[in-house]
């Protein structure tokens, strides 16, 4: 047996090999961008879907000798809608929560998240205010317990105190009329 052709050829494989590595890499972290790229942000399934909400009490934002809790989000419909000051897309999607706050199907519960108690209070003092009550999170205690990686985020919860949706981003026209509407009707029937 001939073990110079075997010996010779070794270093050369591992060239090979060697060089193969850095390009097979790139490969996968090209498939992973395009992977990346076709996923829309706002499809992030919520571990919470189906579950109850997380205990939590927290001061209200606009009453601070009162506080909001777990507890206040059984017996009506809610919309816990996550929000901040320093958030541009809170803003955009305000005039949408003001109009829906005359609805008398839900309540529209805030979680203030990440902020300045002083700004908080200063936006709603200007653009209105369209929760029922509003617990203020400056510290993200609760933003963690809900999975809460952005702002804004809404979270239907059911009268019996069950997460049923989690939309991320702002809700406008269309997230209503298409999305969030048709599962408050459907909550609201199977009273």
């Amino acid at each position: 047996m001939d073990t110079s052709t075997t010996t010779a050829s070794t270093p050369h494989s591992r060239r090979i090999i060697i060089a193969l590595v850095p390009l097979i890499l790139f490969a996968a972290l090209v498939a992973l961008l395009i992977f990346g790229l076709q996923t829309d942000p706002r499809k992030v399934p919520s571990p919470l879907v189906g579950k109850p909400v997380p205990q939590f009490t927290l001061p209200e934002l606009t009453d601070p000798g009162r506080n909001v809790s777990d507890a206040d989000l059984k017996g009506k419909i809610s919309l816990v809608n996550v929000w901040a000051s320093w958030c541009s897309s809170c803003r955009a999607e305000h005039q949408a929560l003001m109009a829906l706050s005359d609805i008398p199907d839900f309540q529209i519960v805030g979680l203030n998240w990440k902020d300045d108690v002083t700004n908080a209070m200063q936006v709603l003092r200007l653009t209105g205010n369209p929760y029922d009550m509003n617990g203020y999170d400056p510290d993200n205690e609760v933003g963690i317990d809900w999975g809460v990686y952005g702002a804004p985020e809404t979270f239907v919860v059911d009268k019996n105190g069950m997460i049923r949706y989690k939309h991320i981003g702002p809700i406008d026209r269309t997230v209503w009329e298409k999305t969030l509407q048709p599962l408050v009707a459907q909550l609201k029937a199977e009273d």
